[in-house]
Order: structure tokens, then sequence, then C-alpha cells
């Protein structure tokens, strides 16, 4: 039986009003925990492509080419993932998403084992990217039950299950691939996407995206039952939507606006691209192409440089082993940990812009000391350090872009968003590896920094400082 909501003298209340006095309890941890195995998830599906390149280039007689197009059609199938996930989680809900996102990533991560030639491995990698590419819908559906005031925190918190994963992976390639060989380590980072499908069933409808489309009831339910795991109680009255009769208009947050529920996948799109929000979308398009390119980037330099193919270069590692190659990716994977916890401090007390564009400024820095001969312990530290910086800088680019669009498209924003950045490291295998391979390092590290300059400056010119502010449900078109 449905536990009725009760209404005292009119009073009414919105959903951040409820999230807040809900708060951040037992509920959110489990929220957490399964959105973070979705991202751990994404980031080893991701991150092995370090790792299998090399081997599998000695084991099927690989070309340059050929090994780049490996990362290249996955990050092609994740480009189409993203944006067909943003448009199917916006229209039919979060939780029919995550269920397809786990469904797809864990039957194509099990088929990838069994490859049996380079173009059947090309194929189901490609899948396991598009599956993967629904990653971004996990954070999103976190951040719906987190209200305003501990948002920039938690999704840091969030943020960290990519950097377990990236950790894990390096880990398992560090003690599988010199034993076992690649077929085990794909194996061994199938199991958290069939993880994610197996713990489905424990997954609610986020209700912020049910009171977005008019279903307050339903939404009221689902809080009520944050409520009782939480321990705390919601406010008196009655749940309303952003979508209310102006008698109740004057009790929505400043800067809320009216306007009609997402009735398909292309109004959502043509809504990213309506005046108000048009210059914002376009900017952030720029920032995640020049992230994507330089995150992805760096992660192929330090297995690059690893190689040691260009003796007489100034900034090659010079390590000719494969345990050597694999130790190098983990300690550079460390990185994570302090990007993500500078990002953490940073957030809040900075600002979502200026803490990008330093970071991004920072990573420059990095990259532009390389130019200069270095020993290769030194070489080591800098990409240690481009990788702190420009992680930091990306988890806070993911948390600004789905503060920056209102609940109706979130998801699409999001996912057309990091659609368009996976332009960026659809191209950074051609152009890394080739330059690299070629003994072209100078010209490589010229690349990132043009690019981080590009993310700097665009991310200064967004119109909107999102820290502190509600997320918003609704938008004029």
């Amino acid at each position: 039986m449905a536990i009725e909501q009760v209404e005292e003298d009119g009073a009414v209340y919105t959903m951040e009003e409820a999230l807040t006095s809900v708060g951040i309890g037992k509920f959110q941890y489990m929220v957490l925990c399964y959105a973070g195995l979705g991202s751990i998830s994404e980031a080893v599906e991701t991150m092995i492509l370090s790792f299998i390149g090399p081997a599998l280039r000695s084991q099927w007689s690989l070309s340059p080419t050929q090994e780049s197009l490996m990362s290249t059609v996955v990050f092609l199938g994740m480009l189409i993932g993203a944006l067909f996930w943003g448009f199917i989680t916006d229209c039919y809900g979060r939780r029919k998403g995550l269920l397809s996102i786990a469904l797809v990533t864990a039957v194509c991560a099990t088929l990838s084992i069994f490859s049996p030639n380079y173009n059947w491995l090309l194929a189901v990698r490609m899948m396991v990217g598009f599956g993967a590419g629904g990653g971004l819908v996990y954070g999103s559906w976190f951040l719906e039950f987190v209200p305003s005031q501990n948002r920039g925190m938690w999704m840091m918190i969030y943020a960290g299950f990519w950097t377990i994963g990236t950790i894990l992976e390096a880990l398992l390639a560090l003690m599988i691939m010199p034993r076992l060989g690649w077929r085990w380590l794909l194996a061994l980072s199938s199991i958290p996407s069939i993880a994610a499908l197996l713990l489905f069933v424990l997954t609610v409808e986020s209700p912020r995206y049910l009171c977005a489309i008019g279903r307050t009831r339903d939404a009221y339910d689902i809080l009520k039952k944050i409520a009782v795991v939480n321990k705390t109680q919601l406010p008196p009255g009655k749940l309303v939507s952003s979508e209310v009769t102006e008698v109740h208009e004057e009790l929505l947050s400043p800067g809320k606006i009216k306007v009609s529920i997402l009735k398909s996948g292309f109004s959502s799109l043509l809504m990213l691209l309506s005046p108000a929000l048009r210059r914002n979308t376009l900017l952030i398009w720029v920032v995640y192409i020049g992230h994507s390119f330089s995150y992805y980037g760096i992660i192929l330099l330090t297995s690059l440089f690893s190689s040691g193919q260009c003796q007489h270069s100034s900034i090659a590692l010079n390590l000719n082993d494969d345990q050597s190659l694999y130790t190098n990716v983990l300690i550079n994977n460390l990185a994570e940990i302090p990007g993500t916890l500078l990002a953490a401090i940073m957030v809040d007390k900075v600002g979502r812009k200026f803490s990008v564009a330093l970071m991004c400024g920072l990573s420059f820095l990095s990259l532009l000391l390389l130019l200069a001969p270095q020993l290769p312990a030194l070489t080591t530290a800098l990409l240690f350090g481009a990788r702190t910086f420009i992680s930091g800088s990306f988890v806070i680019v993911d948390v600004y872009c789905r503060e920056i669009y209102p609940t109706s498209v979130r998801s699409t924003g999001i996912g057309v968003a990091n659609s368009v950045g996976r332009i960026g490291p659809m191209i950074s295998p051609i152009v890394v590896v080739q330059l690299v391979r070629g003994c072209h390092q100078t010209a490589a590290i010229v690349c990132f920094e043009a690019v981080l300059v590009l993310s700097a400056v665009s991310v200064l010119l967004l119109s909107v400082e999102t820290k502190g502010r509600e997320l918003i449900d609704t938008h004029d078109v």
C-alpha cells in the first residue's frame, strides 16, 4: 500500500528541499557504491588498451596503424555510446539506461576474451566501448540523489572510483600479463561489468528525474524510502515538481523557470543548442575534446616513452622489458590519487571554472619541462605531474558539465559532451603513436600544449559558475 503524502495547510516543498531534509546517509552510500562500480568498470575497460596493445602487436604482427586503430575504434564506440545512452536515459529513465549499459558492457567484454583474430577483437572491443560510453550515466544518477551543499565533495568521492579502476587495471597487468597473457587480463577486467549487471536489482529510479517529468507521486515514494533508510524525515507538505502552477511559482529557487517536459531525444538535443544553452554547450564540447585528447594522450606517452625505441631522445624512459613498462604505467596511474584529492580540495573553495583553468596550466608546465633534456626518473616525475593535474581537472569538468544542464536534459547534455569529447582520444592515438614511434616526441608534446591552452581559455569563457548553486530541473528553450 502506497504511503500517503501529508499536506499541511497547503504547504509544498521542492526536490532540492526534500534531498536536503533527508540528508546524506546509508541510502546514498549504497547508491555511491553501485555508481562507483560502474565507474570502475568503465575505467578498467578503457585502461586495458594501454597493456594489451604491445602484446597483440607481437603475437599478431600488427603494424603501428593497426595497434593505434584498436584504441581509436574503442573510443569511436564510446563516442556513439555516450550520445546514445544520454538520449535513452533522458527519454526512458536512468534505471533502464543502467540496465542496458551493464548488459552490453558485460556481454561484449566476455566475448572479447575469446577473440580468434584481430578483426574479431576490433569489433567486440568497439561494442565494449559503446557500452562503456554509458559510464557517464552512473555519475548523473548518483548526482541526483545528493543535495546541492554536498554535491562537490561527493562527486569528488565518486570520481575516486575511476582512480581505483585505473590503479586496479595496472596492478592486474603487472601480475597477469607476464605470466598468463592478455586473454586472462581481459577476463579478470570484465568482473566489474559483470558485477554491475548482477547487482542492478538493487537500484532505484532517480526521484529528481521522476519529478522533472511530472511523476511526483513516484518521486515521493522513493524519497520516503530514502528518509526511512537514512532515519530522517521529509519536510511537511506536498512535493511539487518544477512545473507548478503560477500560485506556487514563487516557491521555486531563483533561476528555476517553467518549461515543457522532455518529449524526445531530438528535442533535448535541440534544447542543448537553444539560445539559453548554446554558448555553454559549444564551449563545454571544446573543453571535453581538449581534456580527452590530453588525458588519454598522456597515458599513451607513458607507454610509448617506456618502449625506448628512440634511444637518442632526451625524453625516452629507456625501459626495455614488459615488467618495467607495467611498473612505470602503474606509477603514472597513481597520479590519479593526488589529482582527485586536489580536485576535492579546490572544487568547492576555488570554484569549478578557475580550478579547471589552473590545473590545465599546471599540466601545461609539467609537459613544457619535458622539452629540455631530462633524466629518465625526472621524465617519469613530469609525466606523473601532468597526469595528476589533467586527471584532477577532468574530474571537475565532469561535475561542472552535469551542473550546468537542467535535469530534463542532464544525461543528454553530459552524454553529448562525452560523445563529442571522444574525438580527442580517437585522434590522440593516431597523432601520438605516429609521432613518438617516428621519434618526434617534441612535436607530440607541442600538440598537447596547444590543446591545453585552448581548454583553459574555453572554460574561462563559460558563462556560469555552479559552485553552491542548486541544480535546475527545467529551462527556457
